[in-house]
């Protein structure tokens, strides 16, 4: 039996005001909170046995998840008095782990969405007799990214952190954010201050010669770091392309939760889901986008690869395209909102106040 680690304790700052009253791996993904799909996954996987790292608002995930009997597992809740970063949050839930010195263990981060073969990981992890093996994605620009070369056995040969010029791009190899640690790797963290695996704990192993194994697995990844790539992630979900036990109904253009009213003539493509008790006007066009538990999209509202917040409002004709509306926010009729805009919670917009287009 494999146990693993969840790393949720970010604060989620490039997603707000999504984050404002919920933490990242809370925020609702193709109908359930996002940290459902990476239980389901692990569990799917042979996973019995979670610790999740907990820092920000830690105080929501146990009333949710509770001991995970439900979800077929047994989960347990460290919360951090003070951020530790990824090492630091791994080191201090080691003590909750039941695994002997030469087992593996598996870490992941809670902001990512993939498609990864767990099982592949853990058997590379194994068959390579690594310190640590690690999930290696590739992707078409790694600028944004930490750059892992590896040699042609797969062994990791240098961790480049975010290359800015074009000789520094030696590979498209990213850490894509899932590891397996032999559990006597952890106890050599430093316990009780901030530690970064990518910048401190895996440069120094391969500086002292340990073994660390990347394995390329590049079926679906995303960084779920952006309200874009959240409400994108969450359209994958539900037509299929990112796989996951947990959606809430089959997969398809469309995702509408129990008790919730969408007008006959209103179209769903994309992707799109409707939260609980969430009501969708007239003539209303949605693609790609999320609307979450109680929100209203008025008659004519054109809304295209957003999110509107818990309880918040969209007025009659409003177009909003990669926009977030908060929980709780009224934005009026008639207007007009693209191109990254956020509308924070509970705010107000009043009718016909902001365009990005002249008013014929």
């Amino acid at each position: 039996m494999t146990e693993a680690i969840l790393l949720v304790g970010g604060k989620g700052t490039r997603l707000r005001p999504l984050t404002v009253n919920t933490p990242k791996p809370m925020v609702p993904a193709a109908g359930v909170p996002f940290l459902t799909h990476q239980l389901a996954r692990a569990r799917a996987a042979g996973v019995e046995h979670i610790v999740l790292a907990t820092s920000y608002l830690a105080e929501v995930f146990e009333p949710y998840f509770g001991d995970g009997s439900a979800f077929g597992l047994h989960l347990e809740y460290v919360t951090e008095e003070e951020p530790l970063g990824t090492g630091g949050a791994i080191r201090n839930v080691a003590s909750r782990l039941s695994s002997g010195p030469a087992d593996p263990v598996l870490v992941f981060n809670g902001d990512i969405l993939t498609g990864l073969d767990i099982g592949a990981l853990v058997s590379t992890h194994q068959s390579s007799g690594a310190a640590v093996s690690l999930h290696l994605t590739r992707v078409p620009d790694p600028r944004a990214f930490g750059l892992v070369p590896t040699d042609p056995t797969g062994r990791v040969t240098a961790f480049l952190e975010k290359p800015q010029t074009p000789e520094e791009i030696v590979t498209d190899q990213i850490n894509a954010g899932a590891y397996v640690f032999r559990r006597s790797v952890i106890d050599t963290i430093p316990a009780g201050r901030p530690v970064s695996v990518e910048r401190e704990t895996f440069p120094e192993l391969l500086r002292s010669g340990a073994h660390l194994q990347g394995m390329v697995d590049s079926t679906y990844w995303l960084d779920l770091g952006t309200p874009q790539a959240f409400v994108r992630g969450s359209a994958d979900l539900v037509t299929g392309r990112a796989p996951s036990p947990a959606v809430p109904g089959r997969c398809g253009d469309r995702l509408v939760l129990p008790t919730a009213r969408v007008a006959p003539d209103a179209k769903l493509t994309g992707g799109t889901v409707i939260g609980a008790g969430a009501h969708i006007g007239e003539g209303a066009r949605i693609d790609g986008s999320a609307v979450l538990d109680g929100a209203v999209v008025e008659p004519g509202a054109v809304i295209s690869s957003s999110l509107v917040g818990a309880g918040a409002r969209v007025g009659a004709r409003t177009v909003l395209s990669e926009t977030v509306i908060g929980d709780g926010a009224d934005v009026g009729a008639d207007n007009e909102l693209q191109a990254g805009a956020r509308i924070w919670c509970n705010a107000r917009v009043p009718a016909a106040a902001i365009r990005f287009t002249s008013d014929q």
